[in-house]
């Protein structure tokens, strides 16, 4: 069978399998998932030999360590698979329930009922992990999904894979609402974004580059974000041990993700005093910085920074540093070069707070907390299937309700239109 008709025929499959989902009682989709953690726990050996190969194929191809960072499935990323299995299953079911009610004139009672959005296909990279946050969130709110990781963690996929398919057949619940494609051929991809016909949404997970990919080639709609350019401003008269601590978490605790500090941005009264303590502690960490003019005459060692290095995603343990004049100036910033992600202030003034959070255009603004915090999980929702920075349907991390869309409901009495 073509690659095409392949896709074509698993497309079919889970359209039919969303139509059973939307049916399940809250009670067996949180039997399924309950019976996916143990699977993970039963088959962690062979989850990890099957790790092991797609770790062995990635550094004989030369990716990068952050890149066999995301890949690795440690005893860590299985205790977190099983940690958000049992979160998302303990979360409220979100599936018929009913928003704001309202009476018309007319005797109309009008309301809007949750519903599953039906297929979802999702295109994500490297971390394999996605995989089961994917499927739990799906199936927690009434969908189908099609999952297709990078070629790099085929293995590990479906070894993840045959565990929810077990999980599934144990519960009753339709095998064809989880599926993985199996194919390395990025024409896979392709024909996954033809599906109109049956897929609702596509939501890509990984690089900039995968996401333009998807966002040109679809016909279905995405939701997507772009990259992660998440600042830091440490404002006129903060607390700077707390500063000092929050903007080393932000860039250094894992400086590979894309709700990573990329940029800091410091108030011209404290960058005298802060600048050399954070940097000492970057110099330690490895952390290169790339700063504005004044940066580079605080920082014995700083690079001066181009142009490029303010909307620059790196990534890596690199920081792009500006001291500026007020707030005006760094929320003009972050309004320029930010990705509408992540942004944070640090602050003493309460005042000046709710103004940064309301001028402040992302998905995620925090008052004094890092910007790793900007993750579904961390947040309450179990866990999250991406971050979205387009405002359509959703904007920030994606939960289970925001798998979730509306439909009016309307209660009469034999009222006609006149």
């Amino acid at each position: 069978m073509s690659i095409e008709s392949t896709i074509h025929e698993m497309a079919i499959a889970a359209k039919r399998a969303s139509m059973e989902m939307a049916k399940c009682s809250s009670s067996r989709k949180n039997e399924a998932l309950l019976k996916i953690a143990i699977q993970i726990r039963e088959k962690a050996s062979y989850i990890h030999e099957e790790n092991r190969k797609d770790l062995l194929r990635a550094k004989e191809l030369g990716l990068s360590e952050a890149m066999i960072d995301r890949l690795t499935i440690s005893d860590a990323t299985i205790d977190a698979m099983i940690k958000g299995l049992k979160e998302v299953a303990q979360l409220e079911d979100p599936v018929g329930t009913l928003g704001h009610t309202w009476l018309r004139p007319n005797g109309l009672q009008v309301s809007r009922m949750r519903i599953p959005l039906g297929v979802i296909g999702i295109i994500y990279e490297s971390r394999p992990n996605v995989t089961i946050d994917a499927a739990s969130l799906c199936l927690k709110a009434g969908n189908a999904v099609i999952l297709r990781g990078g070629s790099e963690a085929l293995h590990s996929n479906q070894a993840l894979a045959g565990a929810i398919n077990r999980a599934l057949q144990e519960t009753g619940l339709p095998e064809k609402a989880v599926q993985v494609v199996a194919i390395r051929d990025r024409a896979a991809v392709n024909a996954l974004l033809r599906q109109e016909e049956y897929i609702d949404l596509i939501i890509p997970r990984g690089g900039e580059g995968l996401i333009r990919f998807v966002v040109d080639n679809s016909k279905i709609p995405v939701l997507k974000h772009y990259k992660g350019v998440c600042h830091v401003y440490v404002d006129e008269g903060a607390d700077l041990k707390k500063a000092e601590k929050i903007c080393f978490n932000a860039k250094v605790q894992r400086p590979g993700v894309c709700n990573a500090m990329e940029t800091m941005l410091v108030h011209k009264s404290v960058a005298k005093e802060f600048l050399p303590i954070i940097s000492e502690r970057f110099d330690k960490a490895g952390v290169e910085i790339r700063g504005c003019p004044e940066t580079c005459r605080l920082i014995t060692g700083a690079k001066a920074a181009t142009e490029e290095d303010w909307p620059a995603e790196y990534l890596d343990l690199v920081i792009a540093l500006k001291v500026v004049d007020n707030m005006d100036q760094a929320i003009g910033h972050i309004a320029r070069y930010g990705s509408d992600h992540t942004e944070a202030i640090i602050t003493s003034d309460y005042e000046r707070a709710k103004r940064f959070v309301r001028e402040v255009d992302s998905s995620v603004v925090l008052v004094n907390a890092s910007t790793r915090f900007n993750d579904g999980g961390q947040l309450g929702l179990g866990a999250e299937i991406g971050i979205s920075t387009s405002k359509l349907h959703a904007f920030g991390p994606m939960g289970v309700e925001e798998l979730t869309t509306t439909k009016f409901v309307v209660y009469g009495d034999g009222q006609i239109r006149q």
